[in-house]
């Protein structure tokens, strides 16, 4: 969801579409399209022929390269994919739970770079996935699962130690919905995981940066590691964006120099604080934690 983008150099590496498989198998509309929670709009990259943005309710929530699935546009997403690079044994299958999916654009780059992955995606909107494979390229199941219905819901119905990635990307406008960050959550997304599994969360804050502390010290409260991921001026007071929190019970994961420079060698570089840096960070902010009368559900 919200996000800058990151253009990617004229002349550099694109990488194959899968054999059999065609870029788009349905005419693009020309405008906003109704959809039960609001609106969906393709909007064509002005700067290159095969890029679209994908507006849920003129928000955007996605990007794809309709050539390379493998490409990320969203800086949020590419950070997201340095850690799960490094989740496994490289290069083999994963089990991964996209909760939010809009466009699928993180579920296409998995798919390609780790072929025989079967992922579930979740999506409120019931009408929205079933536009979205049309209009693109996604796997079919049993690669791509997409699932309509409230995240938390669908969550719930997972087996026990099912996913090696769980990804929360779940937005109402630029906000997240207050039920999907609680510690009752997150102890649910801790059962789903396998053991070395990680939690991805995409946190959209401005300075003082409170939601994504209060998210951090949440995830620390449930999980034995904790690291958090953002753009360097962000994190020093400026502006509105992305910060990306990971939580493993894998001691090695988030705390390797390997994924710190990842993360710093970006196209937009960001940083990663691990350890005594995500205490500080966190700052004693509180636990996230449902109403006692709602089991955190909004209206």
């Amino acid at each position: 969801m919200p996000d800058r983008t990151t253009r990617r150099p004229s002349g550099s590496h694109r990488g194959p579409t899968r054999p059999g498989r065609s870029p788009a198998r349905a005419p693009w509309p020309s405008g906003p399209v109704t959809i039960p929670t609001g609106t969906v709009e393709l909007v064509r990259d002005p700067d290159d022929p095969d890029g679209v943005t994908v507006l849920v309710n003129d928000v955007p929530s996605s990007y794809l390269d309709t050539v390379d699935p493998t490409r990320l546009v969203f800086e949020y997403m590419q950070q997201m994919a340095a850690v799960i690079d490094r989740v496994g044994v490289p290069g083999a299958p994963l089990s991964v739970v996209h909760l939010g999916a809009a466009g699928c654009a993180l579920a296409r780059a998995v798919d390609a770079e780790r072929p025989g992955s079967q992922q579930v995606a979740v999506e409120l909107d019931a009408a929205l996935p079933e536009l979205v494979r049309g209009w693109f390229d996604l796997p079919r199941a049993p690669a791509l699962r997409i699932r309509a219905g409230d995240a938390r819901e669908q969550l719930a119905r997972l087996p026990d130690r099912s996913a090696d990635v769980v990804v929360r990307d779940v937005f109402a406008g630029d906000t997240t919905p207050p039920h999907v960050r609680t510690r009752e959550v997150v102890a649910d997304v801790a059962r789903v995981l396998r053991p070395g599994g990680v939690y991805l969360v995409n946190c959209a804050d401005r300075p003082p940066l409170a939601d994504a502390r209060s998210e951090a010290a949440t995830l620390a409260d449930v999980f034995d590691d904790v690291a958090v991921v953002a753009e360097p001026g962000l994190l020093r007071g400026r502006g509105y964006g992305n910060v990306v929190l990971a939580a493993t019970d894998d001691p090695e994961l988030l705390g390797s120099p390997a994924l710190a420079r990842a993360v710093r060698s970006l196209p937009a570089p960001a940083r990663l604080l691990h350890g005594d840096e995500v205490i500080a960070f966190t700052g004693g902010a509180g636990v996230l934690r449902d109403p006692d009368d709602a089991q955190g559900r909004t209206p």
